[in-house]
């Protein structure tokens, strides 16, 4: 199962903001299990969306302004709420703002909107975990040049 929630990109704003989207397809693998005759997209995986841009986002953050390269990792979700269900088809729109940033980790506020409705929102604190992989790195590059086409 391919694991990346995010399709593209829309806004880059390091420190600041990211925003993205996910076209949610009826061939994705949940949706096998996810109802039966009835598919709907797990929240978690809507936080999951979330999550990868506003890790992505914080890593940025961290590089412009310490000049230190490290990976997010999520620790505490805070003030989730889920308002609607998301079924295939639908498009969404992914917003996530910097509240907080320091070197051992930082603080997003992150929502998933659908036609300009809310469908989730939620604030999440990550932790930075500090690697030297090469490898990760390259290909961490070359996903956020495909996203951001």
């Amino acid at each position: 199962m391919r694991f990346f929630l995010i399709d593209r990109i829309t806004t880059w704003e390091p420190g600041t903001l990211a925003e993205g989207m996910k076209n949610v397809s009826l061939s994705e693998d949940f949706f096998d299990d996810h109802f039966p005759r009835r598919p709907v997209m797990p929240g978690v995986l809507i936080l999951e969306g979330m999550a990868q841009l506003g890790g992505l986002l914080l890593e940025a953050s961290l590089q412009l302004q310490y000049g230190k390269s490290a990976k997010a990792v999520v620790t505490v979700l805070e003030r989730t709420k889920f308002r609607t269900m998301i079924k295939p088809g639908d498009s969404l729109r992914y917003r996530t703002e910097v509240m907080a940033l320091n070197e051992v980790g930082g603080k997003i506020k992150a929502t998933a909107n659908l036609d300009n409705k809310l469908v989730t929102s939620t604030e999440m604190v990550f932790a930075f975990k500090y690697l030297d992989d090469p490898l990760l790195d390259s290909k961490r590059k070359h996903l956020m040049e495909i996203w951001r086409q």
